[in-house]
């Protein structure tokens, strides 16, 4: 028998979220890149291909390439993805209105 996991997309997009909550920006930490809002769109296709299209605080971000490289590696250790790629874009610009309330709280923006 084999130990192969396959996974319908939906739910290889849900293991790869759960993966990116553990990925954080060491200057806004306890809260990870989902809450921040830094995450745009998690795509999956039936090929085992997962692209993640995400920001950053600011274009000069100096752990810029450390973050990126800490999602591409932890979404391509999730089972049933075959190629992890990793798009940086700045449009729209991250402001602090996208993340989440709890981040927010976590880091006394309120």
């Amino acid at each position: 028998m084999s130990n192969i996991i396959i996974m319908d997309r939906l739910n290889l997009a849900t293991a790869i979220q759960e993966q990116l909550e553990t990925v954080y920006d060491p200057e806004l930490k306890p809260a990870n890149i989902l809450d921040l809002g830094l995450v745009y769109e998690i795509i999956t296709k039936e090929d085992g291909i997962a692209k993640i299209v995400m920001t950053l605080t600011a274009p000069g971000c100096p752990v810029a390439g450390e973050i990126m490289e800490e999602v591409q590696r932890k979404v391509a250790a999730v089972p049933g993805v075959k190629e992890a790629l990793v798009e940086l874009t700045f449009d729209p610009p991250w402001t602090k209105d996208m993340m989440s309330e709890e981040a927010k709280l976590e880091l006394g923006f309120l």
